[in-house]
């Protein structure tokens, strides 16, 4: 028994018409982990842009709280898909689409582990993703007031979690059972090992989400008390949705970045195996899906006295496991990252500045719900959150640009120009804080969350602008990406093999990777098998490894 699927023998291919719809035929049905990761990505980033113009609108709407130019009956649906989409139908799809792309090829496997079933979850959640979708068009959804639609959400929203559950689950057998010889735990890549975290993490979190969504659904069809109706949806899924859900959803963000530092000082990441604990650290947010905690245990820390000290210190302990932890596994990885540049000067590449600067909004966003969570600055309901959750998701898609910059000539085999894409990883670091930033401010000057309509002491409407910019500027980077990559990986530079002087396993065979991967298994000796090979031939025994460096 193997968890590798054989792949169907494929007839050949006409020309014409016939080999239009034969090609068409071929990616709809496709098992071949790189297709499936491309079809992944591409469509969550197409997803982004419409989530981000959405934003963008709600941010435009709050600009003047006396007037409301959109339709006051959807605003509630606006709130609920740019809630919803940010998270279900971008970040953790295009992470997921990265990971089922490049974790085979950095194990050494010739395939991803149950790749059928990873190919039935992007067809489960593309299709639920279209549902929800609808549904909410159709005035369905949280807060919605057609029966039927609402309905239709809700049983959308679960086909949706299910199909990123079969993901998760092909993902992390693919991390267990499919490495290269040689290959242990703790040689496993930084960015794979980010992945194993994220997929366990998933696998225990979503079947959650789905039996709430089960309880949702028979409640609003036979009752509708027990959880409020269509005004209650969000109360019960929300907590998948928000922090610190999110920072599980960002950890493959987080992971690729840590693997960019050695890379640009061209030398071994030094205390690796604290960097694994970090980015471990990081996955302990997906308890909070387990445990369907939305805002997480919030602490009142001047109630802290002695006549009710355990009961404080009880909930201070859970307060920093939940929300303290995962920051301290971010801050780490960010201090000891750098630490490979001691003694040398970084190789400045358009990977490690997004890496770097998703890394940075990311953990800002993690420092925000850290602050969130204690009741005394009287946060809750307002703004602040929202400004916490576009740090962390906006953060997670500028670290995907340059992981997309950085594995596209493996998958491609083109190669995109530096030039053009650093001044994009500024635009969208820039538009990352604009979209975020004044929502933090605006948090503490108590403006409410999901309203257009509130008045307080302070320039509203420059916040609010700042926030309309960012999310027009996040619109303009991603699809100004999306032209980049289609032009370079069409008729960009040839790549070649090692185009960054890598140190992982999938820079060891040709550009783009051929079909099944590996010719042969390698034997892995280090974390750094490449690294290994351009400094000792004989410490490996892949002939094909060898053959490579003598061509370097």
């Amino acid at each position: 028994m193997t968890t590798i699927d054989t792949p169907p023998q494929t007839a050949p291919t006409t020309s014409g018409a016939g080999h239009a719809l034969s090609s068409v035929a071929e990616w709809i049905t496709t098992t071949d982990h790189k297709r499936l990761g491309r079809m992944l990505i591409g469509t969550g980033m197409i997803a982004m842009l419409g989530i981000a113009v959405v934003g963008g609108l709600l941010g435009f709407e709050r600009i003047d709280a006396a007037t409301i130019s959109l339709n006051a009956n959807s605003i509630t649906q606006l709130f609920s898909i740019y809630r919803v989409g940010l998270a279900l139908f971008a970040v953790l799809p295009v992470m997921l689409g990265l990971a089922v792309a490049v974790v085979p090829l950095q194990l050494g496997a010739r395939s991803l582990a149950f790749a059928r079933l990873a190919a039935a979850g992007f067809w489960a959640w593309f299709f639920g993703m279209d549902l929800v979708i609808l549904s909410i068009i159709a005035n369905g959804g949280p807060g919605g007031g057609t029966s039927k639609f609402v309905a239709l959400f809700i049983a959308a929203f679960g086909v949706m979690l299910g199909g990123l559950t079969m993901i998760a689950i092909s993902l992390a057998t693919t991390v267990l059972t499919t490495r290269a010889p040689g290959m242990n735990m703790r040689r496993v890549p930084l960015f794979s090992w980010s992945v194993l975290v994220t997929a366990l993490g998933l696998i225990l979190m979503l079947p959650v989400a789905i039996g709430t969504v089960i309880y949702l659904y028979v409640s609003y069809r036979y009752n509708r008390v027990p959880f409020g109706g269509n005004q209650g949806i969000l109360d019960y899924i929300g907590f998948s949705v928000t922090q610190p859900q999110t920072y599980l959803y960002a950890l493959p963000a987080i992971g690729f970045a840590a693997e960019m530092f050695p890379l640009a000082a061209r030398r071994r990441m030094p205390m690796r195996g604290f960097v694994l604990g970090a980015l471990g650290l990081v996955g302990v947010a997906g308890i909070t899906g387990v445990t369907q905690v939305q805002h997480v245990l919030p602490w009142v820390g001047s109630k802290l006295y002695l006549g009710h000290f355990g009961k404080k210190f009880g909930d201070l302990l859970d307060y920093g496991f939940f929300n303290a932890l995962p920051v301290i596994g971010a801050v780490l990885v960010l201090l000891i990252g750098p630490l490979a540049f001691k003694g040398g000067r970084p190789k400045i590449t358009a990977p490690l500045v997004f890496g770097v600067f998703g890394l940075g909004m990311i953990l800002m966003g993690m420092l925000g719900g850290l602050l969130y969570g204690v009741l005394d600055l009287g946060l809750q309901g307002t703004v602040f959150e929202e400004g916490a959750y576009v740090y962390v998701c906006y953060g997670a898609i500028l670290t995907t640009l340059g992981a997309v910059t950085y594995w596209g000539p493996k998958l491609w085999g083109r190669k995109l120009a530096d030039k053009k894409l650093l001044p994009l990883a500024l635009l969208g670091a820039l538009a990352t804080a604009l979209a975020s930033l004044p929502y933090y401010i605006a948090g503490f000057a108590d403006q409410p969350a999901n309203s257009v309509t509130f008045a307080y002491s302070g320039p509203q409407g420059l916040w609010n602008t700042l926030a309309t910019v960012g999310h027009g500027l996040m619109v303009l980077t991603v699809a100004a990406f999306i032209g980049l990559a289609l032009q370079g990986f069409r008729k960009g530079e040839l790549a070649g093999d090692d185009p960054w002087d890598a140190h992982t396993l999938e820079w060891a065979m040709s550009s783009p990777a051929p079909d099944d991967n590996f010719a042969e298994l390698h034997t892995v000796m280090s974390a750094e098998p490449l690294l290994d090979l351009k400094s000792s031939p004989d410490l490996t025994s892949s002939p094909e490894l060898k053959s490579k460096r003598e061509n370097a």
